[in-house]
Parts: structure tokens; C-alpha cells; sequence
């Protein structure tokens, strides 16, 4: 059956998108409600109509765009999720009001009436919502209502004269029952109700891009190895799995941007234009997206994957998008940042550090020419060298003892009152539906003229974490303790993402901790802001995968830090043949659990609370290897270093359960984490005394 999706903006449409590819075997068009390119669409190609979830109301023009005109011009037979279920109550004269009671990522007992859509399901199977709004009862009498749970509230409704059925409930949420059957159900109905169906000149060289490698016996000390080859050059990468393990990140990457193909590749969001400075410092600028000249630049470097070599980074690109790179990916980003939105070095020679099989690996690109080929020989011979030496001493403890925190309180940049006023508006704007999940976040501030350097080397220690890194970038550094995956795209073509979404402290005392991971697993809350987030990557990933192939082969699992437990999921699916990891990126970027859903609406709802940018934090930081693989991390637990202080950034999902003393509490306990070797350390602040005094004397 040929299918129209009419997409309200909303962050799971391509869940709905690959449940009907997988149910009809044919891939549905999908058309935004603000396009108006339906007026010149041939609406007689299709079977049937589905109008997708999204914010808002119907009445709102805004909010359900285009999809009533498409609803009674086009005569199809139509299905309506969510908002598209109370679209089409409206456009019947039934009233669309707030519902008893809010529910978004709760499963609920669905009861029916047997028939049409419910044919052959069972009474009280499991569906999720996620919803504010209902259609009101009691129904016109044009419709007819189909299916409710247990307080009444309409889930199911049917036209008497015309065929229109909607849900108000989820059918593609992962958690959501006889989702295939209810399609199979409405597809019969729609077919039976008679749905529509110049010369040039050769280059000098071209480059024949290839490795030089050496294996070393043993796990270099990464200290040891990034200060001695690369402590002394501005542009410069550690890829740190400093907390490794089954199913977490197992190498480290160590490099620079360095060498005779070194390059460092810079933009600010929205300008138009790429830097690209190389090796000599010569720079110039490229017209286009970042992401499309990363994409360029992978595509005509590109080395096969060496079976020999366990790992992805086969040269490539060490970096970070920003957050409010958005604006390149369909969003609005009004605020700008102070620093670059996305910096990309050049990996052209770098150390790997196997965890696993305790071995460590030196590789050089060459492009090659004799020249380059000597070149790459030698840099990796003398970095083997290094590589084989034992490490060194252990940076100074001079620090607080164990278990002393630095308070980052006395530097939020919006205070306590200011930070419990946004989640009380949150809280209104998920009960009139404007969103599901609002991941809300603050900044710290904190004065700082120390070595970055010295604050990350300790930093591991204290708080070590899969998907780590260093980055020194000119006039700033990164240092980030990630717990979280963005996005890893293999050898095979296998995407997946790790979405955390669940938060809660550890305890020094067994019983007490197991305790809190064990709350943790069974929170009600905890586990609707998992799913939420969960049914959002999905739905990222159906709009760049195969059908059929997107599915979550570990779902709410508890992962213990240093610091916190952690309530984490896996998402995974196999690219299009023509999606390259760059361009998946993009699609995805940024990471759900960073924003909430859904996506495109909650971000606006969170550029107007915090009004300030983000940066770096809540973007990502990996690599894209020339092998067409990627390991993007969700930039979280991270500090940035930049003009005599560092920025830590931290929040939490606000979902309609959220209480706002224990949400503020949460994004401490999280700003916490990547300052937990600040205290005592040299160039920190010494008192936790007036800040406002300090930035005042120091407005820089």
C-alpha cells in the first residue's frame, strides 16, 4: 500500500515511517506540514493518509500545518496518531481538551471495541502515550469511539461517514503491542474503502592514500605518550577510554594536527564558511556546511578498513560539533557561542592504545610519494620508541582528599530560584502538550587560570569514563568525562547509539548503593525518560537506516560510574548504502538525550529558557575515520577552559513526574562530576566566597 505521512515535527515520525515500510513493504512518502509542495503532489498515486503525532493542538495553525487541508482535500482514507487523532476529532466537531491527567512514556491497558482497527487484538493490551490532550466526550455524532483505557479517556476513534480512524496512543513506540497488526488492520481498511490509489589538466600526483604502522607490545602509558609526543603542539586530541569494559569504548586515540596532511578545520554555526588552516598555517576558506566538507574530505581520503587493525580510526578527523551547530542541521539557534562551533584536526598520525589486548599501535598517513612515505616511516619509528618506554610518575595528588567535592553552586549562572522558575515552566508547557521531555541544563562559571592539562590528568583518575577526552584547540581546551555514545558507525554499516537518560548518586556504604541502582532500574519516572529518549533514536535512525533493521537489543540497563548510577539503552540499525557516517551524523546531531522530544520544538523551548549557548557542551566529540567509520560521544561531564575560567554545563529531563527540588539537586550532582579534582589545585579559585564579586572585577 502507498502511503502519505503528513510530519507534524515530531521526533518519532520515523518510527511510524519504518513500522509501515516493514508492515506494507513499501516505503511511505514523508512530507513536512509546512510544505506546500502537496498542492502539486499526484495524490491519486496514493493508498492511504497518516497524519504523525506532534506538539501542540489542531486548532493551532502552526502546530497542525497543512495536514487538515490534505485531510479533506485529498478524499483518502486517513489515520491519525496522536495530534493527527485529535485532528481529526476536530475537523468532526468534537472538542480537543487537556486530559485528566497528563501522561507522556507511560504504558497503559488499552480496551476496545473488536473491530476495524482493534480486529483480532486483545482486550487490555499495552500501548504508550504521550500525550496532554484528549478528545473530548461525549463524541459528535459523526464518530465513534473505538478504543479507552481504563478512566475513560479516548484512544481510539472511527468516522461514521467518511474513513478517518486515529489513535491516540503510540503504535510504533518500542513498547507498544500489536503495532504491525493494528497497520495490517487499517491497511485493509483503506484498500476496502477504496483508497487511491569540459577538458582539464591532470594533477601533478594523485594521491594514493595509505598507513604506515607498528604494532608495540604492551599498553603505552597514554600520560606518558600525549605528553611527550603531543603536549607541546596547539592543536591536539586524546581520545581517553579511561574506564573500559564490555560493550564500552576499548581504545584510546593520542595525535595531533600535525604532519605534512595535518589540517584543523573550524566554523562558526550559521556563517556559510569553513577555516582550513594546514600544517604550515596557511589559511583558507571553503563556502559550504561543515559537515558537508568533513563528508568531502573523508570521501577523497578514503583508505579501506585493514582486517589486521582492530580498531576504526584509520586517520581521519578528531573533533567536536557544537550544540548550536543545530541551525546546520534544521534548527534555530538564536544564541551564538564565544568559541568555534565545530573543530576538526586531521588524524593523519596519532597512537592507539588496545585496552583489551594491552598492545599499542603507531600509524602515519601517507599519500604516496616517496617523500611522504619516508616521512610517515620515520615519525612512526620514533614515536614506536616513546610508546615502549614505561610511564612516568603519577601527576601530584595535591588535591582535596577522597570524597571532597568542589562546590559549584556560588557559579551557576542561573540561580537556584531562576533554575526551579524554568522547570515550573517546563512543567506547564508538557501539561498543554507542547513537548514530551525538556532536557533542561545550566552553566557554571568558575575562574580558573591553571594547566588544563593538570586538571584532566587528574580528572581520569577520579572520574574515569568510556568515552573521555582531552582536546587542546588553540586558545581553548576540552576536558570531558563522557559516560554516553552519540553515534558509532562500523565497518559493517551498523549504527548505534547508547542514549543515557536516568540519573541517580552512588553511596560509599554496599547495601545503601545497590539500593539506589536498584530504585533507579524500577522508577516509574526514570524509566518513561528512558523510553521517551529510546523511541526518539529510533525514530533518528529510521529516517537514515534500512527498513526493518533499527531495533534496541538492550533496553534500560543500569550502568554504574564513579559518581552515579546511569540508566542506559542501545539503539542500533544499518545505514543506507548511500548514508556516509558524516551525513548520519548530521541527520541525528544533536543527541536526543541532550534535547528532549519533540526535537525540533523542545530546542526552541529551550533556546527561550536558557538564553545563552551551549557550545560545547551537549554536542559531540569522536572521530570519522577514512574507512567510513565513526565513535561520536554525547558531550556531557565536561569542562571547557577558555580566558581564565572554566564552563561546566550540566541539566536534567524534565518530564511531567519531575520534582523541581530534585531536579535542580541532580544538575549539581552532575556539575560536580567534572570538577572533582578542581579543589586545591593550582590556579583554582580558593573560596567558595562571592562570585558575582570576581565576575565583576574580571567581566571577561
Amino acid at each position: 500500500m502507498r502511503t502519505l505521512i503528513i510530519d507534524n515535527y515530531d521526533s518519532y515520525t520515523y518510527n511510524l515511517f519504518q513500522l509501515i515500510a516493514e508492515t506494507y513493504g513499501v516505503e511511505p512518502v514523508v512530507l513536512a506540514n509546512d510544505d506546500d509542495s502537496w498542492h502539486r503532489m499526484d495524490l491519486d498515486r496514493f493508498d492511504a493518509l497518516i497524519i504523525s503525532p506532534g506538539p501542540g493542538r489542531p486548532q493551532v495553525e502552526r502546530d497542525i500545518g497543512a495536514s487538515l487541508d490534505v485531510i479533506r482535500e485529498s478524499g483518502l482514507p486517513v489515520l491519525g496518531v496522536c495530534l493527527g487523532h485529535q485532528a481529526l476529532g476536530w475537523l468532526s466537531g468534537a472538542d480537543v481538551v487537556p486530559a485528566p491527567a497528563p501522561i507522556h512514556g507511560y504504558v497503559e491497558e488499552i480496551r476496545h471495541c473488536g473491530r476495524d482497527l482493534f480486529r483480532d487484538l486483545p482486550q487490555g493490551f499495552n500501548a504508550v502515550r504521550y500525550h496532554s490532550l484528549c478528545v473530548a466526550t461525549p463524541a459528535p455524532d459523526d464518530l465513534e469511539i473505538t478504543a479507552w483505557t481504563g478512566d475513560s479517556v479516548v484512544m481510539g476513534l472511527r468516522h461514521r461517514t467518511m474513513p478517518w480512524w486515529g489513535v491516540q496512543f503510540h503504535p510504533e513506540s518500542i513498547s507498544t503491542e500489536y503495532g504491525p497488526a493494528l497497520l495490517r488492520n487499517f491497511r485493509e481498511l483503506a484498500l476496502s474503502a477504496g483508497g487511491r490509489g569540459g577538458g582539464g589538466t591532470c594533477p601533478e600526483h594523485v594521491p594514493r592514500w595509505s598507513l604506515e604502522v607498528e604494532r608495540v607490545p604492551g599498553a603505552a602509558d597514554a600520560e606518558t605518550v600525549f605528553t611527550e609526543l603531543f603536549g607541546a603542539q596547539p592543536y591536539a586530541f586524546w581520545l581517553d577510554s579511561s574506564r573500559t569494559g564490555r560493550g564500552l569504548a576499548r581504545f584510546s586515540f593520542l595525535g595531533d594536527a600535525g604532519g605534512p596532511h595535518g589540517e584543523v578545520l573550524s566554523c562558526s554555526a550559521g556563517s556559510g564558511s569553513v577555516q582550513v588552516h594546514d600544517a604550515s598555517g596557511i589559511g583558507t576558506a571553503i563556502y559550504s556546511s561543515i559537515f558537508d566538507v568533513l563528508d568531502d574530505r573523508v570521501r577523497s581520503r578514503a583508505v579501506p578498513a585493514d582486517p589486521a587493525m582492530p580498531f576504526d580510526l584509520n586517520s581521519g578527523y578528531v573533533g567536536h560539533f557544537g550544540y548550536e551547530l543545530k541551525r546546520d542541521c534544521g534548527a534555530a539557534s538564536p544564541h551564538v557561542s564565544p568559541l568555534p562551533d565545530a573543530v576538526w584536526m586531521s588524524a593523519t598520525r596519532f597512537v592507539a592504545v588496545d585496552h583489551e589486548t594491552e598492545e599499542t599501535w603507531v600509524v602515519a598517513l601517507t599519500d604516496g610519494r616517496p617523500r611522504s612515505r619516508t616521512l610517515a616511516g620515520r615519525w612512526v619509528s620514533e614515536a614506536a620508541e616513546v610508546c615502549r618506554r614505561p610511564g612516568g610518575a603519577p601527576v601530584a595528588e595535591d588535591g582535596p582528599p577522597a570524597g571532597e567535592e568542589f562546590d559549584p553552586e556560588p557559579w551557576l549562572v542561573r540561580s537556584r530560584e531562576g533554575y526551579l522558575a524554568d522547570i515550573e515552566e517546563c512543567l506547564r508547557l508538557l501539561r498543554a502538550g507542547e513537548s514530551y521531555e525538556i532536557c533542561l541544563t545550566n552553566a557554571a562559571e568558575i575562574p580558573f587560570d591553571g594547566s588544563a592539562h593538570a586538571l584532566y590528568l587528574r580528572q581520569r583518575r577520579l572520574n574515569p569514563a568510556p568515552y573521555a577526552a582531552y582536546l587542546r584547540l588553540g586558545d581553548h581546551e576540552v576536558l570531558c568525562s563522557s559516560p554516553e555514545r552519540f553515534l558509532k558507525v562500523g565497518r559493517d554499516g551498523i549504527a548505534e547509539s547508547k542514549p543515557i537518560k536516568g540519573t541517580a548518586p552512588r553511596h560509599p556504604e554496599p547495601r545503601s548503593d545497590d539500593a539506589l541502582r536498584d530504585e533507579l532500574a524500577s522508577s516509574d519516572k526514570t524509566r518513561a525518560e528512558n523510553l521517551m529518549i529510546v523511541d526518539l533514536l529510533r525514530n533518528d535512525l529510521g529516517r537514515i537506516c534500512d527498513i526493518g533493521t533499527v531495533d534496541v537489543p538492550r533496553f534500560m540497563a543500569v550502568e554504574s560510574y564513579t559518581t552515579v548510577h546511569q540508566l542506559v539503552s542501545t539503539v542500533r540499525g544499518r545505514l543506507h548504502e548511500d548514508m556516509s557516517a558524516v551525513l548520519a551524523a548530521r541527520a541525528c546531531f544533536p543527541g536526543g538525550s541532550m534535547t528532549g522530544a519533540p526535537k525540533l520544538r523542545t530546542m526552541e523551548i529551550i533556546d527561550r529558557l536558557e538564553g545563552r549557548a551551549r557550545g560545547v557542551y551537549s554536542g559531540t566529540i569522536g572521530f570519522f575515520g577514512l574507512n567510513g567509520t565513526a565513535d561520536l560521544n554525547i558531550v556531557i561531564r565536561t569542562a571547557i577552559a577558555h580566558s581564565g575560567r572554566l564552563t561546566v554545563g550540566a541539566g536534567g529531563a524534565i518530564v511531567l513526574d519531575s520534582d523541581p527540588a530534585e531536579e535542580y539537586e541532580e544538575m549539581l550532582l552532575k556539575a560536580r562530576a567534572p570538577l572533582r579534582g578542581l579543589g586545591g589545585l593550582a590556579g583554582a579559585p580558593v573560596s567558595r566566597g562571592t562570585p558575582a564579586a570576581v565576575r565583576a572585577a574580571d567581566p571577561g
